[in-house]
């Protein structure tokens, strides 16, 4: 059935109605969105505003303040980073010092296994290979730690490495200036001296 012109017209005017209606809302989105900028705009304003109001002692308050609190929260890291390091630096040093003990420990039960074998021996000359051995053992455990002994007989005398007892005049001229004899070893550890060797020096 075909629609009769005033039924025509009543749809057209619903169409018209929307699209001005729709035209109306898009204006006023647009009109809030403009709103809300100029609100940021003006708060923004305000803040610079704010800043640019206080005087250079109060700016100078302010920096100075920051400053502090800076360097206070950096005082505290730091003391906390040299507790830390001072506390790993002792577990090191004394793990380091067990290790040393724990592998010096089979060289002490050798020493007594051969205390133990000397008080019933017959034959001297085992005893004293066997004594033999145990040293020889506890030189290769030294040098394993970067212990060494220092060479020192009829060496020039090194104030670095030797420490002179006394003088005594000398066997031979070759000998003149240098050591004659080791009262006691001297022993370095990875290129430092931990003790002197106490000599006895030709002159």
């Amino acid at each position: 059935m075909a629609r009769t012109k005033k039924e025509k017209k009543s749809s057209k005017d619903n169409e018209l109605e929307n699209a001005h209606s729709q035209q109306e809302n898009v204006v006023e989105n647009d009109e809030q969105v403009e709103a809300e900028n100029e609100e940021e705009n003006v708060e923004s304003i305000e803040v610079e505003d704010t800043k640019t109001a206080l005087s250079p002692e109060e700016i100078f308050a302010q920096e100075r303040d920051e400053f502090k609190d800076k360097y206070i929260r950096l005082a505290a890291e730091f003391d906390n980073y040299r507790r830390r390091t001072l506390k790993e630096k002792s577990d090191l040093i004394k793990s380091g010092g067990e290790l040393i003990f724990v592998n010096m420990l089979p060289v002490i039960d050798d020493f007594d296994r051969a205390m133990e074998a000397a008080a019933s021996a017959e034959d001297v000359n085992a005893v004293k290979e066997g004594i033999a051995l145990i040293s020889n053992k506890f030189k290769n455990f030294l040098n394993q730690n970067g212990v060494q002994e220092i060479d020192a007989k009829e060496q020039d005398f090194d104030t670095d490495k030797h420490e002179a007892i006394t003088k005594i005049p000398a066997p031979s001229d070759d000998l003149k200036g240098k050591v004659v004899d080791v009262i006691e070893k001297g022993y370095e550890m990875h290129e430092k001296v931990i003790r002197f060797a106490k000599v006895v020096v030709g002159e």
